[in-house]
């Protein structure tokens, strides 16, 4: 590995606090999930925390800077001196330095630490995705992406079949279940984004937007629509076409049909979660004629 001060591109006489600014600035740098075109970003990454291993440590940078260790932290042995040299028992002396094998066979105690971890910094860094990158923590899923899905209320009520595009770029058909509702959030596991250390793919949020229809008023599970009813057909009843969700229906109005009167075509509404429907619910607006003589006579008569 390369000399640890010029991996973390501080000078051999940095303070303390100047190495820890000059870590946390490369780790951000160089961390594998803001450089995932690089394919040696995770190496680069792992150089900059072994580097920081070093240097970080006030024991293990004083045995470096005295050429006790090299930059991987590996003892560099100058010869064994006369007395005491063997390596009988548990310990030794080279090069003018004593180093004690304990448990794990480590010169430097437990897993070579020597009561050094950088797992603190990482976590704070960037949580479990620097551990990650570390080694140290189990693979986990890549963060869930999101997007929104604006479908019509007809394809809300009686669901549908969509071609999309995800987050990432990547284009799938999906199945809207008949009667979502406005605001349903959506899990299409495993199409987001791939983890590049455990190969596992994660999930998309999809949130359905349900696009406002001019024709009806939705209140629940029921709609509401209103219909033009000319003034003949309002005072002699008759057939009268009325637009759903599927398509037009016809119902017959009673003679003298009000703007009062509501009508209810049950089962012309939205289909709940639950699976109850609704209805849809009809009021009527009267269209007055531009221009009758013969109307307005017979008004005149009837307000004497």
């Amino acid at each position: 590995m390369r000399d640890p001060y010029q991996v973390l591109g501080v000078a051999r006489g940095a303070s303390d606090a100047e190495i820890k600014k000059a870590f946390r600035r490369r780790a951000k740098e160089l961390h594998p999930d803001s450089n995932r075109d690089d394919p040696k970003a995770k190496d680069k990454f792992a150089e900059l925390n072994a580097a920081y291993e070093i240097v970080g440590d006030e024991t293990k940078r004083k045995q470096f800077d005295r050429g006790e260790i090299d930059a991987e932290g590996k003892p560099r042995f100058h010869g064994f001196d006369g007395t005491g040299a063997g390596m009988g028992g548990r310990g030794g002396r080279a090069g003018g330095f004593e180093f004690n094998f304990g448990q794990g066979g480590s010169p430097f105690g437990r897993g070579g630490d020597a009561g050094f971890d950088a797992s603190d910094i990482f976590s704070s860094l960037f949580g479990e995705a620097g551990r990650r990158a570390r080694g140290k923590a189990e693979p986990q899923k890549p963060p869930e992406q999101s997007f929104t899905l604006e479908v019509t209320l007809a394809q809300a009520a009686s669901g549908a079949s969509r071609r999309v595009k995800l987050p990432g770029g990547r284009e799938v058909e999906i199945t809207i279940p008949e009667g979502v509702s406005d605001g349903k959030v959506m899990r299409l596991r495993g199409l987001g984004q791939t983890d590049p250390f455990s190969g596992e793919s994660g999930d998309v949020l999809m949130t359905i937007k349900v696009k406002s229809d001019p024709r009806f008023s939705v209140d629940g599970n029921d709609l509401r629509t209103r219909v033009a009813v000319p003034l003949a057909r309002a005072v002699l009843g008759g057939p009268l076409h009325v637009p759903t969700l599927t398509g037009a229906v016809e119902m017959t109005i009673p003679p003298m049909t009000g703007t009062t009167k509501q009508f209810r075509l049950r089962g012309k509404g939205l289909k709940g979660e639950k699976g109850a429907v609704g209805d849809l619910f009809v009021a009527i607006d009267i269209e007055m004629p531009a221009s009758d003589a013969e109307l307005t006579a017979l008004m005149k008569v009837r307000a004497d």
